[in-house]
């Protein structure tokens, strides 16, 4: 299943606390909690079925907007592909950010993800791309397909 999400990628910031009686409460700064609500806004839109459950591989493309301030020629190799975003924000986080704000609805949770390839690339039209496939049970630990007895 592919589904694609007109957004631009925030990364997982660290997470900010307040005191609360005795206690400390931890909280997503705002604009983490803003795109992940509207990640799952998008999300419930476009699949409408219910969360995946079993063994996951999922590969998510992130796609981020050019800086205003690169040539012509740099900007024509980042919209082709032949230079990649090796800036912050780290790939990792924002592959968090995005399947917490997957997180119940496209699978019933992040710990059923058991492979993932994630990519960082500029564009013109700032999105993610997020393809799911279930882990077939016959598939071995190297990533074959095991012989069938």
């Amino acid at each position: 299943m592919k589904l694609t999400f007109d957004i631009e990628p925030i990364e997982q910031a660290r997470p900010r606390a307040t005191r609360m009686g005795r206690g400390i409460r931890l909280y997503d700064p705002k604009k983490v909690s803003v795109y992940k609500r509207q990640l799952g806004m998008m999300c419930k839109f476009q699949y409408k079925d219910k969360p995946l459950a079993g063994p996951l591989i999922v590969s998510l493309k992130f796609y981020r907007h050019i800086q205003s301030s690169v040539s012509k020629k740099e900007r024509e190799l980042r919209l082709t592909g032949a230079h990649r975003p090796v800036v912050k924000p780290d790939t990792d986080n924002y592959i968090k950010s995005t399947l917490d704000g997957l997180n119940g609805l496209l699978w019933e949770d992040d710990n059923q993800i058991v492979k993932i390839v994630a990519e960082k690339y500029y564009s013109d039209r700032p999105r993610i791309e997020v393809e799911v496939e279930r882990l077939e049970q016959n598939e071995d630990k190297r990533g074959g397909t095991s012989a069938k007895e």
